[in-house]
């Protein structure tokens, strides 16, 4: 039905096309010398897009009537808040499986004209980066790309996030990754941004706190799905030393998690003696008054509810997932 032909540059919601493909080649560009950013922020993208611009559009490569038709009422069903029915006379339904295929549609009229220019760009749906060989040349496309943007295809661009920027600058963030100078390589690297450690830690923390009455072999597999997506998507990235404090503090967590499911000295001691404890400590530590977090970093539970011991329960560790899946 879409037989438009889609820029090599751009890499979101399209077949054989992923993130770390877009981050490979945005390491291709800094490393050939490129090293100015132009970061473009399409300001609420989905909740933007002109309906008869985009309509325009996909009448050019739909020859149906009747799918231009249901095209058409898609983005004219409406949406649910708060059970309340709202009309969408602008923008996409988000969530929707056409939507994306539809934003391809309206940014590849972008991606054609970045090309005509010759301009080094990766894009994946509207997040996109122009990569140049100077400050002035980056503020002169920055300029011109915003007015392209806002009058032919009719978006937004936010002004306040749509900045000239280098690689290693703490706020340049695309796809997750920030970018560092290794320069005894003296090349370019990708790693995870720091919000993006953070919101991963966050996660990690949700799923460790002591009040959250579930069994442990359920926790861990939880924790366990979230270390793989999250290594998984930022495996093309540098982060090893990351991983190993994540580790660190992932295993304390448990070990706090655990001990509060003992709840009772009596039990406490049951199990610190199963584990391999002198039955003296055993007593003497299961009627501390030390709080969980102190008794998790101690040698009570560093010695007995050890990294092997947590590893045979099944908890994967974030540096040998990353180990076995880094290229």
């Amino acid at each position: 039905m879409f037989d438009k032909k889609f820029s090599d540059y751009s890499y979101g919601f399209r077949p054989n096309r992923y993130a770390e493909m877009a981050i490979i080649q945005t390491l291709e560009y800094l490393n050939d010398g490129h090293e100015w950013i132009v970061d473009i922020d399409l300001e609420r993208f989905f909740d933007t897009v002109n309906h008869d611009r985009l309509m325009n559009l996909v009448s050019k490569t739909v020859d149906d009537g009747d799918v231009i038709s249901l095209i058409r009422k898609f983005l004219v069903s409406g949406v649910q808040i708060d059970e309340e029915y709202k009309e969408t006379v602008i923008g996409t339904p988000q969530g929707g499986n056409l939507s994306p295929l539809l934003s391809n549609i309206m940014l590849n009229e972008l991606d054609i004209e970045l090309e005509k220019r010759g301009l080094r760009f990766a894009r994946y749906a509207d997040d996109c980066i122009i990569m140049v060989k100077s400050e002035m040349a980056a503020k002169r496309v920055m300029r011109s790309v915003t007015k392209l943007i806002e009058e032919k295809l009719g978006l937004i661009v936010n002004s306040t996030k749509t900045k000239v920027t280098r690689p290693d600058d703490p706020n340049m963030k695309f796809l997750g990754f920030g970018f560092f100078k290794d320069y005894q390589a003296d090349l370019y690297k990708a790693k995870p941004h720091q919000k993006s450690v953070e919101n991963f830690k966050y996660k990690l923390k949700l799923l460790t706190r002591k009040n959250w009455s579930v069994e442990t072999k359920f926790q861990v597999e939880r924790i366990n799905q979230v270390i793989r997506g999250w290594v998984n998507y930022f495996k093309i990235g540098y982060m090893k030393s990351v991983l190993g404090k994540i580790d660190t503090h992932t295993r304390v967590r448990l070990r706090t998690c655990i001990w509060k499911k003992w709840k009772t000295a009596k039990n406490r001691r049951k199990n610190l003696i199963k584990l391999g404890m002198e039955r003296y400590n055993a007593y003497k530590y299961s009627h501390t008054s030390k709080g969980a977090v102190r008794i998790a970093y101690s040698w009570v539970l560093t010695t007995t509810i050890t990294n092997k011991r947590l590893a045979s329960f099944g908890l994967i560790s974030c540096v040998q997932h990353y180990k076995k899946v880094h290229v």
